[in-house]
């Protein structure tokens, strides 16, 4: 198959490219620069220059290929606080490949995020669809649910489109900003390592390379109009994290209060790491066959990776 694959050169993007490589199929990675094309050409795929701010070309790429995989997102204007222009942004390159893919038959795969939901109280499943957010005061749309109801969407447009939901936590030695990062930095920074409150709410992790597979089985066979979760880990408590990453660095672990969360943490951080986001991961298991087969989270960490020199603050 011939898959046009957006954030090829990033943490999620280069596995997945690997990945696709690896099983044959033929890959074109969007590149915004020429730095992104050679890690692309080096990976063994083709890169097509180009941006998500250029729909129209996001269209003429996606109507060349086989298949789409889109992962790109813009987490920098995220994570500085413009959540509602990332989440805009998002809904309409998706609106874009979707019309590009309409009346085809061919795949379309996204990516989203299992703290989308916040917290429900229970774990997360794939049966969850969310409701529309609506629009923010500035018209445009304020969460990443209103990009998955567009693309599961699509399927009554005759595109096989699916969302595959990535936890907070997406570990391997091609993280170079992720959480994890962030809060080994954090606790470096510190002095100590944190969690909120008793640190019993618990978040979902997954490998890298796991969330690859999953991309690919998507893209092969997954139903039109379907969500799958990316999950290794179904929920870590937030204090065994930070036990353990002050055990790697040799620093005492310390509880933060919520109106501390924010002088601690900081940023887009503080407003979720109290959040319980437990998820299942059954419905993917069952229906695509999909199994995690790298290590989890804390063992990740005791492979030592994140805690090599200067590791925390790439």
């Amino acid at each position: 198959m011939r898959v046009f694959v957006t954030g090829a050169s990033g943490h999620i993007g280069s596995a997945v490219v690997s990945e696709l490589v690896a099983a044959g199929h033929e890959v074109v990675g969007l590149a915004r620069s020429d730095t992104a094309a050679a890690t692309v050409t080096a990976l063994g795929a083709t890169a097509r220059r180009g941006d998500l701010d250029d729909l129209d070309g996001l269209k003429a790429a996606a109507a060349d290929y086989d298949g789409v995989i889109h992962v790109a997102f813009k987490h920098d204007q995220m994570l500085s606080g413009h959540v509602a222009a990332a989440v805009a942004a998002e809904l309409a390159t998706v609106q874009a490949l979707g019309d590009a893919l309409a009346g085809t038959g061919k795949p379309l795969v996204t990516a989203s995020g299992t703290g989308t939901f916040g917290q429900l109280g229970r774990p997360l499943t794939e049966e969850d669809a969310g409701t529309p957010s609506g629009e923010a005061d500035a018209g445009t749309p304020h969460s990443r649910i209103d990009s998955e109801i567009a693309v599961v969407g699509f399927a009554e447009r005759d595109v096989r489109s699916s969302v595959v939901r990535i936890p907070p936590i997406t570990h391997s030695t091609l993280d170079r900003h992720g959480f994890a990062r962030m809060l080994i930095a954090t606790a470096e920074e510190k002095g100590f390592a944190g969690y909120p409150g008793a640190g019993a709410n618990r978040w979902p992790a997954v490998h890298t390379l796991d969330v690859a597979h999953l991309f690919r089985l998507a893209l092969e066979k997954a139903p039109a109009g379907t969500r799958w979760h990316a999950v290794g880990d179904e929920g870590i408590p937030l204090r065994e994290i930070a036990q353990s990453i002050g055990d790697h660095l040799g620093l005492p672990t310390e509880s933060i209060s919520a109106d501390r969360l924010q002088a601690y943490f900081g940023g887009f951080l503080a407003m979720v790491i109290a959040h319980d986001i437990p998820t299942s991961t059954r419905t993917t298991r069952r229906v695509l066959g999909w199994e995690p087969t790298h290590p989890g989270l804390l063992a990740d960490f005791d492979e030592g990776n994140y805690f090599t020199t200067h590791s925390a603050h790439i």
